[in-house]
């Protein structure tokens, strides 16, 4: 009775022992996985605090960020230029990093613009949630959420270029050599940052 004992006790150890490996890696697996509703790329969430790292992060490089919206008509239509211009001028020192405002709700939408769109720079989103006039007006006080809005910084990290609302092509170039040719450590008098045409 005692070696039986022994066995049984033997069988029900290596029963959950077996037992254990099965859920154990299901458990990890599932623990890896992203909450609903987010997928492994999707732009990660920025708020003022976060904008500001990252605008810190590359000082000493120019700087362009685009915020965009895929409910934003004019946004959508000028993506494809901010992808192109990242590509002639990323190789002379521009940085360009895009922010969308999209909710939830347009995760869909963001993934498939920014499927379509092939960006060669990072993306980020609005966190859902925090208050988007103190988010704005922190990035720059005279933006009031028009869309598409674009922020241009010099390499020592000041905000020196920004427009409003959509704009040619050739605004951004002007905007782009601009800001490549402030040398780290300029002084910038005082001045305040410039509206595009």
């Amino acid at each position: 009775m005692h070696t039986r004992s022994r066995r049984g006790i033997l069988v029900g150890i290596v029963g959950l022992a077996a037992l254990a490996a099965l859920v154990v890696p299901r458990s990890r697996t599932a623990a890896a996985k992203p909450a609903p509703g987010v997928e492994p790329g999707d732009p990660p969430l920025i708020d003022l605090q976060g904008y500001n790292d990252l605008v810190a992060k590359y000082r000493g490089k120019a700087v362009m960020v685009n915020f965009w919206a895929t409910w934003c008509q004019p946004c959508r239509s000028e993506y494809p230029i901010i992808v192109e211009l990242s590509k002639e001028y990323g190789p002379q020192g521009l940085v360009v990093v895009g922010v969308t405002l999209d909710e939830d709700s347009d995760m869909n939408l963001v993934r498939h613009f920014l499927a379509t769109n092939h960006p060669d720079f990072p993306n980020y989103r609005q966190r859902p949630g925090i208050d988007p006039d103190a988010f704005y007006q922190g990035i720059n006080p005279a933006w009031r959420g028009t869309m598409p809005q674009t922020d241009f910084y010099a390499r020592d990290g000041h905000l020196a270029r920004f427009f409003v609302g959509d704009k040619p092509r050739d605004a951004f170039v002007q905007a782009i050599r601009f800001v490549l040719a402030v040398p780290v450590g300029q002084d910038r008098g005082g001045t305040r940052p410039t509206v595009g045409n």
